[in-house]
Protein backbone atom coordinates (compact mmCIF):
# COMPACT_ATOMS: atom_id res chain seq x y z
CA UNK A 1 0.00 0.00 0.00
CA UNK A 2 2.85 2.38 0.86
CA UNK A 3 4.49 1.67 -2.50
CA UNK A 4 1.24 2.39 -4.36
CA UNK A 5 0.88 5.72 -2.51
CA UNK A 6 4.45 6.64 -3.43
CA UNK A 7 3.80 5.82 -7.10
CA UNK A 8 0.60 7.89 -7.11
CA UNK A 9 2.39 10.87 -5.54
CA UNK A 10 5.23 10.68 -8.07
CA UNK A 11 2.74 10.37 -10.93
CA UNK A 12 0.81 13.41 -9.68
CA UNK A 13 4.07 15.37 -9.45
CA UNK A 14 5.03 14.47 -13.04
CA UNK A 15 1.55 15.28 -14.36
CA UNK A 16 1.57 18.57 -12.46
CA UNK A 17 4.95 19.57 -13.87
CA UNK A 18 3.69 18.83 -17.39
CA UNK A 19 0.48 20.79 -16.76
CA UNK A 20 2.57 23.76 -15.59
CA UNK A 21 4.68 23.58 -18.77
CA UNK A 22 1.43 23.62 -20.77
CA UNK A 23 0.24 26.62 -18.72
CA UNK A 24 3.43 28.52 -19.55
CA UNK A 25 3.00 27.72 -23.25
CA UNK A 26 -0.67 28.74 -23.18
CA UNK A 27 0.37 32.11 -21.73
CA UNK A 28 2.81 32.78 -24.60
CA UNK A 29 0.23 31.78 -27.20
CA UNK A 30 -2.52 33.90 -25.61
CA UNK A 31 -0.19 36.94 -25.54
CA UNK A 32 0.77 36.47 -29.19
CA UNK A 33 -2.82 35.93 -30.29
CA UNK A 34 -4.11 38.83 -28.13
CA UNK A 35 -6.61 36.39 -26.64
CA UNK A 36 -7.53 38.34 -23.49
CA UNK A 37 -10.23 35.92 -22.20
CA UNK A 38 -7.86 32.95 -22.52
CA UNK A 39 -4.98 34.92 -21.02
CA UNK A 40 -6.92 36.07 -17.98
CA UNK A 41 -8.26 32.55 -17.34
CA UNK A 42 -4.68 31.36 -16.87
CA UNK A 43 -4.50 33.34 -13.60
CA UNK A 44 -6.12 32.49 -10.28
CA UNK A 45 -8.80 34.87 -9.02
CA UNK A 46 -6.41 36.54 -6.56
CA UNK A 47 -3.28 36.34 -8.70
CA UNK A 48 -0.57 39.01 -8.82
CA UNK A 49 1.42 40.07 -11.89
CA UNK A 50 4.40 42.35 -11.32
CA UNK A 51 7.80 43.55 -12.50
CA UNK A 52 10.74 44.80 -10.40
CA UNK A 53 10.72 48.17 -12.18
CA UNK A 54 7.03 48.67 -11.34
CA UNK A 55 5.96 49.12 -14.98
CA UNK A 56 3.52 46.23 -14.74
CA UNK A 57 1.71 45.64 -11.45
CA UNK A 58 -1.75 44.18 -11.08
CA UNK A 59 -3.55 42.26 -8.35
CA UNK A 60 -6.49 40.02 -9.12
CA UNK A 61 -7.55 38.29 -12.33
CA UNK A 62 -9.75 41.21 -13.44
CA UNK A 63 -6.97 43.77 -12.96
CA UNK A 64 -4.49 41.50 -14.78
CA UNK A 65 -6.97 41.17 -17.66
CA UNK A 66 -7.35 44.95 -17.81
CA UNK A 67 -3.57 45.48 -17.70
CA UNK A 68 -2.96 43.09 -20.59
CA UNK A 69 -5.86 44.57 -22.54
CA UNK A 70 -4.18 47.99 -22.25
CA UNK A 71 -0.66 46.71 -23.02
CA UNK A 72 -1.67 44.59 -26.00
CA UNK A 73 -3.57 47.51 -27.57
CA UNK A 74 -0.15 49.14 -28.09
CA UNK A 75 1.28 46.03 -29.73
CA UNK A 76 1.08 44.67 -33.21
CA UNK A 77 2.40 41.21 -34.00
CA UNK A 78 4.58 39.52 -31.45
CA UNK A 79 6.09 36.09 -30.89
CA UNK A 80 7.17 34.61 -27.54
CA UNK A 81 9.40 31.60 -26.95
CA UNK A 82 9.65 29.94 -23.59
CA UNK A 83 12.81 27.98 -23.04
CA UNK A 84 13.77 26.56 -19.69
CA UNK A 85 10.71 25.83 -17.56
CA UNK A 86 11.52 24.69 -14.05
CA UNK A 87 8.60 23.84 -11.78
CA UNK A 88 9.01 22.74 -8.18
CA UNK A 89 5.95 21.14 -6.61
CA UNK A 90 5.59 22.04 -2.93
CA UNK A 91 6.19 18.80 -0.99
CA UNK A 92 3.92 20.04 1.81
CA UNK A 93 1.05 21.03 -0.50
CA UNK A 94 0.87 19.34 -3.94
CA UNK A 95 -1.62 22.01 -5.11
CA UNK A 96 1.08 24.70 -4.94
CA UNK A 97 4.28 25.07 -6.92
CA UNK A 98 6.95 27.60 -7.75
CA UNK A 99 8.90 28.02 -10.92
CA UNK A 100 11.38 29.86 -13.07
CA UNK A 101 10.84 30.34 -16.80
CA UNK A 102 13.30 31.84 -19.28
CA UNK A 103 12.17 33.24 -22.61
CA UNK A 104 12.61 35.56 -25.57
CA UNK A 105 10.16 37.68 -27.53
CA UNK A 106 9.95 39.62 -30.73
CA UNK A 107 7.42 42.40 -30.22
CA UNK A 108 6.21 45.60 -31.84
CA UNK A 109 5.33 48.11 -29.12
CA UNK A 110 3.96 51.25 -30.78
CA UNK A 111 5.07 49.82 -34.14
CA UNK A 112 8.75 49.55 -33.15
CA UNK A 113 10.24 46.13 -33.92
CA UNK A 114 11.82 45.06 -30.64
CA UNK A 115 13.36 42.06 -28.94
CA UNK A 116 13.47 40.96 -25.35
CA UNK A 117 15.06 38.33 -23.13
CA UNK A 118 13.34 37.77 -19.81
CA UNK A 119 12.59 35.41 -16.98
CA UNK A 120 9.48 34.83 -14.98
CA UNK A 121 9.56 33.97 -11.30
CA UNK A 122 6.26 32.14 -10.88
CA UNK A 123 4.00 30.72 -8.23
CA UNK A 124 1.29 28.30 -9.30
CA UNK A 125 -1.93 27.13 -7.71
CA UNK A 126 -4.05 24.12 -8.62
CA UNK A 127 -7.71 25.09 -8.29
CA UNK A 128 -10.32 22.41 -8.88
CA UNK A 129 -7.76 20.32 -10.75
CA UNK A 130 -6.52 23.17 -13.00
CA UNK A 131 -3.07 24.75 -12.61
CA UNK A 132 -3.02 28.56 -12.83
CA UNK A 133 -0.58 31.36 -12.10
CA UNK A 134 -1.01 32.75 -8.60
CA UNK A 135 1.94 35.12 -8.99
CA UNK A 136 4.02 36.01 -12.03
CA UNK A 137 6.98 38.38 -11.89
CA UNK A 138 8.70 39.33 -15.14
CA UNK A 139 12.33 40.51 -15.12
CA UNK A 140 14.20 41.70 -18.20
CA UNK A 141 17.76 40.88 -19.24
CA UNK A 142 17.10 43.24 -22.14
CA UNK A 143 14.23 44.84 -24.03
CA UNK A 144 15.11 47.10 -26.94
CA UNK A 145 14.42 47.95 -30.55
CA UNK A 146 16.32 45.65 -32.89
CA UNK A 147 18.18 48.70 -34.21
CA UNK A 148 19.64 49.25 -30.71
CA UNK A 149 20.71 45.62 -30.10
CA UNK A 150 24.40 45.95 -31.03
CA UNK A 151 24.67 49.17 -29.03
CA UNK A 152 22.67 48.10 -26.02
CA UNK A 153 23.41 44.50 -25.19
CA UNK A 154 26.84 45.08 -23.64
CA UNK A 155 25.79 47.69 -21.08
CA UNK A 156 23.94 47.61 -17.76
CA UNK A 157 21.18 49.85 -19.15
CA UNK A 158 19.60 47.30 -21.53
CA UNK A 159 15.92 48.20 -21.31
CA UNK A 160 14.94 50.89 -23.81
CA UNK A 161 11.60 52.59 -23.10
CA UNK A 162 10.28 55.79 -24.63
CA UNK A 163 13.66 56.84 -25.99
CA UNK A 164 15.62 56.23 -22.77
CA UNK A 165 17.87 53.45 -21.52
CA UNK A 166 17.03 51.90 -18.12
CA UNK A 167 18.85 49.38 -15.93
CA UNK A 168 18.15 45.75 -16.71
CA UNK A 169 16.57 43.69 -13.95
CA UNK A 170 19.28 41.02 -14.05
CA UNK A 171 21.94 39.58 -13.86
CA UNK A 172 23.82 42.46 -12.21
CA UNK A 173 21.38 42.51 -9.26
CA UNK A 174 21.74 38.81 -8.46
CA UNK A 175 23.65 37.95 -5.28
CA UNK A 176 25.78 35.41 -7.16
CA UNK A 177 26.67 38.01 -9.82
CA UNK A 178 27.66 40.58 -7.17
CA UNK A 179 29.78 38.03 -5.30
CA UNK A 180 31.47 36.90 -8.52
CA UNK A 181 32.15 40.49 -9.63
CA UNK A 182 33.71 41.08 -6.20
CA UNK A 183 36.05 38.12 -6.66
CA UNK A 184 34.18 35.68 -4.41
CA UNK A 185 33.99 32.44 -6.37
CA UNK A 186 33.53 30.15 -3.39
Amino acid sequence: MEQLQSILQRLDKLESQEAIRALVTAYAIACDEHDIPRLSDLFSVEAVFCSPNGAMVSSGRDAIRDMFNTILKTRGPGFHWTHDVHAHIDPENPDRASGLVYGHAETTPHGVVSMAAFKYKDEYLREEGVWRFSRREISFFYYMPVTKYAEGLNQADRVYIDGEWHKADFPETLDSWVRFAGGDIS
